[in-house]
């Protein structure tokens, strides 16, 4: 495997190198990874890139190319480079499993080791989470519209390089996607490959009914017509037709199907199932594709669309939107004691929750449903009888709650350095995934407007929280104060 080790923005070395002469190179430190806000103004994010973290961790290691292309740096000691030879993660990771829908202010990932390691973990780790997560929203917000309509990932050209389709594509499983059009990810992750053909090839020969006549003699089987290179319906459809009347049929084959990549989707896919039932060809299906999202789907289907497969691949390969995750400095132990760390910003969203933490979700025990999460401080129990959640920003707004089944969502993926999490399937994270999403209120679900998901923090973390801020607001006058 590609040692992908200095895949980490520069500052993080110089930092470390300041912690490393500071004599704090053993400081064991607790980062979170959270984010702000959901991505495409939506009611949930959910969580994705864990499976490329425990790789990378996996594999650091600072060969001497890369030692000595640090040292052509000249910012740093040999002691120091002498150091990173032998840094590998001995340390903790805590995660949110994949697929499970997570909000803005949780710690989805919560990092437990020396600075320097932590440090330099830091780019490699939101990457993955920020592209995992997006993508992975992005499928489930695309296959929870479409319903029970299968939906094809058919994002590989337009994502952001090789490495970045084939994660897409598994992304995107999980995410609720049937299968890939990327032959690489099929083979790699063991997920259903899909596809029939493109323009070109209807380009190619003479003839729209050539084009469809070689394809089909080379694909019986598989034999879905792209319709809308000429005419959908006045040369597409009716050629796919004669080709399966002409050949398909008389063979013993079926006429499995045409997709549509252009127009008024809507209305051709209406007309199209007309003409086909027509022509007695009742089970033959209908592919809408083009640029399709969220959006588009659920209006195609409120016009009375008719979908049987949905291939989408730019709004989950290559996604405009962002998740935006950070990694944040919450704690430090000095004196065999957890330091809680916070940081303040004028701007209150960016005021972190400090503090080594925890999350819980509450289901209720009646319908199942999610009710909210607790950020708690880890050294915390939760009461199985009867718990009051706080708002965050408005302190005042409380709901007490009972009869519920309190679950804490990070699971150790490392202790001690050595991996303890046993990575389910990928199929089993995309059952897992559609369970999760299950326990959430439709409302929440809902694309346009979504209703908020409650995500509170325990009075204990509140207090602290406000402790902190006081503490650095004193501070902060102290210094105004000299200045004048």
């Amino acid at each position: 495997m590609e040692n992908k080790t200095l895949m980490t923005d520069y500052y993080e070395y110089t930092m470390a190198q300041t912690y490393f002469d500071c004599g704090m190179k053993d400081t064991v430190v607790y980062f979170d990874i959270f984010f702000r806000k959901n991505p495409f103004e939506g009611g949930y994010t959910v969580s994705g890139g864990l499976d490329e973290i425990i790789k990378f961790i996996q594999n650091i290691s600072y060969s001497e190319d890369k030692i000595e292309y640090l040292r052509s740096k000249k910012c740093y000691s040999e002691e120091f480079l002498e150091h990173l030879k032998n840094l590998k993660f001995e340390g903790d990771l805590y995660a949110i499993p994949d697929g499970t829908p997570v909000f803005p202010n949780e710690p989805v990932i919560t990092v437990k080791c020396d600075i320097i390691t932590a440090q330099v973990l830091e780019t490699a780790l939101l990457t993955n989470f920020n592209h995992g997560s997006l993508v992975t929203t992005a499928a489930k917000r695309i296959t929870t519209e479409a319903g029970n309509i299968p939906v094809m990932e058919f994002g590989a050209r337009r994502a952001r390089g090789e490495n970045s389709a084939i994660e897409a594509s598994k992304h995107a499983y999980i995410g609720g996607c049937v299968g890939t059009s990327n032959t690489e990810a099929g083979m790699r992750y063991d997920i259903p490959v899909m596809g029939t053909m493109a323009h070109s090839l209807v380009t190619a020969f003479d003839s729209e009914y050539d084009a469809f006549l070689a394809y089909a003699k080379s694909n019986p089987n598989n034999s879905v017509f792209l319709v809308d290179t000429y005419d959908t319906l006045r040369s597409g459809i009716p050629n796919a037709i004669k080709v399966a009347k002409d050949y398909l049929i008389p063979n013993g084959y079926k006429f499995n199907g045409i997709r549509i990549d252009s127009g008024d989707l809507a209305y051709l896919s209406k007309e199209a199932r007309k003409m086909l039932d027509k022509e007695g060809f009742i089970n033959t299906k209908i592919c809408l594709s083009n640029g399709l999202d969220e959006h588009t789907i659920g209006e195609l289907l409120k016009q009375g669309a008719v979908i049987d497969s949905i291939g989408a691949g730019d709004n989950i390969a290559a996604s405009k939107e962002r998740v935006g995750g950070v990694y944040k400095l919450v704690a430090l132990e000095k004196n065999n004691e957890i330091i809680p760390k916070i940081k303040v910003s004028n701007d209150s969203i960016k005021t972190i929750n400090p503090g080594y933490k925890k999350v819980y979700r509450f289901y209720d025990n009646k319908t199942g449903y999610a009710l909210g999460d607790v950020i708690a401080l880890a050294d915390e129990i939760i009461s199985n009888d009867e718990y009051t959640l706080i708002d965050p920003v408005d302190n005042w707004k409380t709901t007490t709650i009972s009869d519920y089944t309190a679950r804490e969502l990070q699971v150790p993926i490392f202790k001690n350095g050595e991996l303890v999490y046993d990575n389910p399937t990928l199929k089993e994270k995309q059952d897992y995934c559609k369970k999760e999403m299950e326990s959430l209120y439709p409302e929440v679900k809902r694309i346009t407007k979504p209703h908020g998901y409650y995500v509170d923090l325990s009075l204990k973390l509140l207090n602290l929280k406000k402790e902190l801020i006081e503490t650095h607001r004193k501070e902060a006058a102290k210094i105004k104060v000299k200045s004048l």
